[in-house]
């Protein structure tokens, strides 16, 4: 199967078998009352069935899981919907389906959320980067079964009502600016933190705030630094939006270079192996500077690695592009 957020559509679309051409309409569409609509909450018709900017998806254990990013919630559907406009099974992050405020009207809090842009499960853990509130949100025992049920962990904050930036300092091993992705395996969890231009690491999985052990796109765990201009390197990240793990190797978008970087034996070193989107790792070019071809990039945004399949939602270009491993 293929699920697909549609950002800017404010919408999921879903294909119930993995598309065998170019442009196979998907079978359902969620957040829109049909396949043409667009805007937020359904056009402004409605916050239950309608999404905001919806990002981050997952599937797990046959739910669909949807961070409903500007309606400051995740969704969650108890099956892969088989029509359109489904209504979800629950909502977190919010007091009910028609709640859509920032941090559900009040402070932050452990069950409230602000602009939640990526969910993931990992070895059985449920989390959320909780974007706007500068942290993650962990449910050990895996996706809750109410809005009230708080998670075992707030990562990247002294406490569940923090949410400065880098926890009102300078960057750390314990601190985010814009955690956007969460993978990893039953050894390792990792978070892509955007805003710092940084992947990081923790094995094992944290289950108390704490600093990560490792760090990827940076030369130490305070580090926060971007190269904007002049030759990119392997071991270099700007604005790493998303990352995801399959048999030890690791994927990571590396969005404002415009590539994909592979780990093949995981993340043991700094420095990937094999680029994705541009001719060299020194290249960072937007659609390579050229024109737009099978294998160019612009501002990859998502990805999804699983078995001998890549998925990259290719932001900039409108499309999602998808290899299958020689």
């Amino acid at each position: 199967m293929l699920v697909v957020a549609d950002t800017g559509n404010h919408r999921v679309l879903i294909w119930h078998a993995l598309p065998d051409r170019d442009e196979h309409p998907c079978d359902v569409v969620l957040g829109q009352p049909d396949a043409t609509s667009e805007g937020p909450a359904a056009g402004g018709t409605s916050t239950t069935r309608g999404m905001f900017l919806p990002t981050g998806v997952t599937i797990h254990d046959g739910r669909l899981i949807v961070a409903d990013a500007w309606h400051h919630r995740v969704l969650v559907y108890d099956g892969l919907p088989e029509s359109p406009f489904a209504r979800p099974d629950l909502v977190l992050g919010q007091p009910g389906p028609d709640h859509v405020e920032p941090n559900a009207g009040g402070e932050c809090g452990a069950t409230t959320m602000y602009w939640p842009f990526g969910v993931g499960v990992v070895d059985g853990r449920f989390y959320v980067c909780d974007t706007g509130n500068r942290r993650v949100l962990g449910w050990s025992q895996g996706v809750p079964d109410s809005p009230g049920r708080r998670p075992d962990l707030v990562l990247g904050q002294p406490d569940a009502a923090g949410r400065e930036e880098n926890r009102g300092g300078p960057a750390g091993p314990d601190s985010f600016r814009w955690p956007h992705d969460v993978c990893g395996d039953g050894d390792r969890l990792l978070i892509a933190d955007a805003g710092n231009h940084r992947v990081l690491g923790w094995r094992p999985h944290p289950t108390r705030d704490a600093g990560a052990d490792l760090v990827l796109g940076q030369h130490d765990l305070t580090s926060t630094d971007e190269w904007p201009y002049g030759p990119q390197r392997a071991d270099r990240l700007r604005s790493p939006y998303a990352a995801d793990t399959d048999a030890g190797r690791l994927a990571v978008a590396d969005t404002a270079n415009n590539r994909v970087l592979i780990w093949t034996d995981g993340p043991r070193r700094d420095a990937a192996d094999v680029v994705l989107g541009q001719p060299t790792f020194a290249a960072n070019g937007e659609n390579r500077w050229t024109g737009v071809t099978p294998d160019s990039m612009c501002w990859p945004y998502g990805i999804s690695l699983a078995g001998d399949r890549l998925a990259v939602a290719d932001s900039g270009n409108n499309r999602v592009v998808i290899w299958r491993r020689g």
